[in-house]
């Protein structure tokens, strides 16, 4: 047993360290790519602030090792559609068309339209380049962007997952759904029993709880395993689903419709005239529980969103002290440390499932109990 957890730990460092070697490649080749450029024999700076932005920031591609301007194999960048509606209409093709303009943006030509990439987002331009105003920001219009992004394709990849584990664990059990659970569903099971018991029957009800487990089960496996997807530096690539906070808004405002729909009578007459209070303090405590209301999701919200974002840039940031300063003896040090964040943030993943899973269901027990 604890050479197995040896190997494990050692297989770990492996990846860490040659996610480290990949980030070095990457950097120490765009720095040679500058001095090419500027034709100047000054040294460039590594600029870890750029490093960590461009790791947990959203993409139209798979970005997995090298400078996006050199070919395979000093380079390897998978591209993904993007889907744009303009006022010529829908307008699709590859990201890998977007060839590199002089000022650091990206064009491609489609439909006698053309486009530019920067820091992310795709703008319609009618020259050469992206427009700025004064304070740098661009003045261009946006197309309405469906293109299939790096979050995007990862929010799929898991939603088939999800689907592809809870069939296989419902088609163990048999066709009466009485046997006993084989494969994966021993390992799902504890998870349902313990999402059901601990969390769903305490905090909603036993009269409650069946019409919102499956909500319940959702958003704990959902959030679990893009959490889980974001520490795997492989494919897919380290990307940050849950670290997105369009994502998490996205759940938190479904919770919040969930929850507002279902309250009863008590709950909304608990917000907007609270009972056994005097008159004028059922006035005053009226606007802050409407605040309440929003609070809640927003809360939820920033919650899942920082704390996943904050692991990836310690990690992150960990591995950048390597290049920051250019010294190998550090890479030791370094390894270790990201080495231990990691293995926290394989806790955290499950921890804020967990809590975002509970918040929703005190929340929902709260608007749907009864008076008394």
């Amino acid at each position: 047993m604890k050479l197995t957890s040896f190997y494990k730990i050692l297989t770990l460092v492996v990846f860490i360290f040659s996610f480290g070697i990949a980030l070095s490649q990457e950097h120490n080749t765009r720095e040679v790519s500058d001095e090419s450029h500027q034709d100047t024999d000054k040294e460039s700076k590594f600029d870890i602030t750029s490093m960590i932005m461009h790791h947990i920031s959203d993409s139209h591609e798979f970005h997995v090792y090298g400078n996006n301007e050199d070919s395979f194999p000093k380079s390897l960048t998978v591209a993904l559609p993007v889907i744009l509606w303009t006022g010529n209409g829908l307008v699709t093709f590859m990201s890998s068309e977007f060839h590199h303009n002089d000022d650091g943006t990206y064009l491609v030509e489609k439909k006698g339209l053309k486009f530019a990439k920067n820091h992310g987002k795709i703008y319609e331009v009618k020259g050469s380049e992206i427009a700025m105003d004064e304070h740098h920001h661009p003045t261009d219009s946006k197309p309405l962007d469906f293109s299939i992004t790096k979050n995007v394709f990862v929010l799929f990849l898991s939603a088939i997952f999800l689907i592809l584990i809870f069939g296989a664990a419902g088609r163990s059990y048999g066709k009466n759904g009485t046997g006993a659970p084989k494969g994966i569903a021993k390992f799902v099971e504890p998870l349902v029993l313990f999402i059901r018991d601990e969390i769903a029957i305490p905090n909603i009800g036993e009269k409650h709880y069946k019409k919102y487990i499956p909500l319940l089960l959702t958003i704990f496996f959902f959030v679990w395993l893009n959490n889980i997807f974001g520490l795997i530096p492989f494919f897919p690539f380290a990307a940050n689903v849950s670290g997105n906070i369009a994502f998490t808004l996205t759940l938190s405002v479904i919770v919040f419709i969930v929850v507002n729909v279902s309250g009863n009578k008590n709950y909304w007459k608990h917000i907007f005239w609270m009972p056994g209070v005097p008159i004028p303090m059922k006035i005053f405590l009226a606007p802050i529980e409407v605040i309440g209301m929003f609070v809640k999701p927003i809360s939820l919200t920033i919650r899942l969103f920082a704390n996943i974002t904050a692991g990836h840039i310690i990690v992150l940031s960990l591995i950048g002290l390597i290049f920051v300063f250019k010294s190998v003896a550090v890479a030791p040090v370094s390894v270790m440390f990201t080495l231990f964040i990691s293995i926290i943030e394989l806790l955290v993943a499950a921890v804020q499932a967990y809590i975002f899973t509970m918040l929703t269901s005190l929340y929902i027990g709260s608007a749907i109990e009864e008076e008394h």
